[in-house]
């Protein structure tokens, strides 16, 4: 898309970007889904960075070496939990997509890759996550004109209807 902004079907860990953005848990320390494919791709190196960042809170991101990823660099931000809406889960999703764009500016990165935060075992419903994240990531963009391009990669076909309907709207 013109605005900075992609949507794909592809594997994360595959990207050709300068940073990929994990879905992690609070502890940093690797999990199920996007966040263990991650530590997986990266090697062990990438737990034992994440041992010394001492977690992070829901909304916020932190940033690791990529090792042997393709990727530099590894976003590392947690997305929250659904609970029905009305605990703030909108906020705070919509805070990891800024907090992670934020660390890629000061990073002086180019290119970053997002998974689908918060819409796997952390149940966010996936339509409403992809209107917060597109939002996010537009209005991110507009302003600040560092981050050339924003890639976000769709694990399958619901997933990525949900993005394209959202980045089309």
């Amino acid at each position: 898309m013109s605005d900075g902004l992609l949507v794909i079907k592809g594997d994360i860990t595959q990207q050709r970007v300068d940073a990929i953005v994990n879905a992690a848990n609070n502890s940093l320390l690797g999990g199920g889904g996007v966040d263990g494919a991650i530590h997986r791709a990266a090697g062990p190196e990438l737990l034992a960075e994440c041992r010394k960042l001492n977690g992070c809170k829901t909304g916020e991101a932190k940033i690791t070496k990529g090792y042997r990823l393709w990727a530099k660099w590894v976003i590392h931000t947690v997305g929250p939990v659904w609970h029905g809406g009305q605990n703030g889960e909108d906020a705070l999703l919509a805070a990891c997509y800024r907090n992670s764009l934020t660390l890629a500016v000061r990073h002086n990165l180019k290119t970053v890759a997002f998974p689908s935060i918060s819409t796997g075992v952390y149940r966010f419903p996936k339509e409403r996550a992809a209107g917060i994240a597109v939002k996010e990531i537009r209005d991110f963009l507009a302003v600040e004109r560092s981050i050339e391009q924003v890639v976000m990669v769709c694990f399958d076909d619901d997933t990525l209807h949900c993005y394209r309907q959202a980045a089309n709207a």
